[in-house]
Order: structure tokens, then sequence, then C-alpha cells
């Protein structure tokens, strides 16, 4: 799976959202998904919802995912841009 195609698939399952997705060989991947819609959420939330994006794609085009998911207010207070 392409890197546009977990980004597009994130975006698409979280509008709004502001997503960044790293890969070296399209099967492990890392992403930074900052959403209002984890506002009140767990990490463990988070990730679920994250996951639920990419459906069935993850344990077989996607072999390893890393998540980071932030709120909007937390990513700003963090220092990201």
């Amino acid at each position: 799976m392409k890197v546009v195609e977990v980004k597009a698939q994130i975006e698409a399952g979280l509008p709004g959202s502001r997503v960044e997705v790293r890969s070296e060989d399209e099967v492990h991947f890392e992403a930074v998904v900052i959403a209002t819609q984890f506002a009140g959420r767990r990490p463990l939330q988070r990730h679920q919802q994250v996951y639920a994006t990419l459906g069935s794609a993850v344990g077989r085009e996607i072999h390893a995912l890393s998540i980071e998911a932030h709120t909007p207010e937390e990513w700003a207070a963090s220092g990201g841009a």
C-alpha cells in the first residue's frame, strides 16, 4: 500500500484531520494524526479510530503501523506546526 493511499484513507475516515504518513518499504508505516475527533479519548481509543479507517488493510497490506494521535490543541501545545 502506498503512503498516499494510507493518508487518504485516514483523512476520509476522520474528516478534517491533518495526517502525515511515512514509510520506507510501503508495509511498515508511521502516522501522525491530528484530529478533533480525539478529544476526550484515551490513547488506545484514538489508535482504534485510526485502525478503523484502514479496515482490513491492517494486517495485510499494512504489516505495522506506528501512530501518534493528537487533538489540534495538544499538537499546538507540544510545539507542532
